[in-house]
């Protein structure tokens, strides 16, 4: 199918079926979903200009903590490798979206999302939608998924602490049922756990936010865990934080795996050993889906990265 012939579906110029495509801001909405609509129906892919490099960054529009330091090292990532492809960038805040009706750019990247905020970008959008950490809504043209596996990168730390001797495991998912990654963390979790005829039942894992690890970990601390697994959030502060209060010594009596924090992992007494993303990764998986859409070539939907685990001095060897 040509431009000609979504034009003559649309009953606009071909003109018009370019500036949509082009994403030009002096498009009436209804206009441009009425060319979408009918590019979409006939599976028609536009062909992106080499010229328009702007590629906008989507964040939280509010200060979310403790879940900022996870954004900040995917930003890092993101504006290094990006520039490094002659693609610019715009940082947009979320509840700001409207402003993609007036600007032109060639792929957009949402960090820290749910899928079910950009369910209409195929109706709205011919340009490539990147969701980092979030599976993409089934069924959405033009939206993709670069994440982390959970399933591994949970498997991994569990493993760490098993060769070490830890046979009683206490764990605190960051977060809450129904969101972000949780429920993903917890089964995998227990996964883990069972695959090597470690404790997996419910005293023994929790989901929580940060106000209630002091709590949790006390309760964990009267099951006689030998180790605590932590992922998510700043949960390697706060853990740290409520052994101290408990008068347990890191190693010697607990075993702590966290998620890295930039800032803190490395630093606190003793370094933690922590999972973390692979952001490099991450940021050139990004760069190469929006690439693939300037050349029109296919990308696959979804992209899984493994965790890495930097070993450090908190658990015992």
């Amino acid at each position: 199918m040509r431009i000609q012939d979504i034009a003559r579906l649309a009953k606009v110029s071909p003109a018009t079926v370019s500036r949509v495509f082009s994403h030009h801001p002096n498009i009436r909405q209804e206009v441009r979903e009425r060319v979408m609509s009918v590019a979409t129906a006939h599976g028609y892919r536009p062909r992106l200009s080499a010229k328009q490099r702007n590629v906008v960054l989507i964040l939280p529009s509010d200060q979310i903590y403790p879940i900022r330091n996870c954004l900040e090292m995917a930003m890092l990532a993101l504006t290094t490798e990006l520039p490094r492809r002659g693609l610019r960038i715009e940082v947009l805040p979320q509840d700001n979206l409207d402003r993609l009706d007036s600007i032109q750019f060639c792929g957009a990247v949402a960090i820290g999302a749910e899928p079910d905020d950009f369910t209409t970008w195929p109706s709205r959008f011919a340009l490539p939608l990147v969701l980092v950490d979030r599976d993409a809504p089934k069924g959405c043209r033009n939206v993709y998924s670069v994440r982390s596996d959970e399933v591994q990168g949970m498997d991994l730390a569990i493993g760490h602490m098993h060769e070490r001797g830890c046979r009683k495991i206490g764990c605190i998912v960051h977060g809450e049922s129904g969101k972000g990654n949780a429920d993903a963390r917890r089964a995998a979790i227990i996964r883990a756990l069972k695959k090597r005829d470690l404790p997996a039942h419910d005293a023994m894992i929790h989901l929580s936010a940060d106000d209630n690890y002091v709590e949790i970990i006390g309760k964990l601390l009267r099951q006689g865990i030998d180790a605590i697994f932590c992922p998510g959030g700043n949960a390697g502060i706060v853990t740290a934080y409520a052994l101290s209060l408990f008068n347990k010594r890191v190693p010697d009596e607990i075993s702590v795996i966290a998620s890295e924090h930039k800032q803190y992992s490395r630093y606190a007494t003793p370094s933690q050993t922590t999972i973390t993303q692979d952001h490099e990764a991450l940021a050139r998986t990004v760069a190469d889906i929006i690439e693939s859409s300037l050349k029109n070539a296919p990308a696959d939907e979804q992209y899984i990265l493994p965790y890495q685990l930097i070993s450090r001095d908190s658990v015992r060897h």
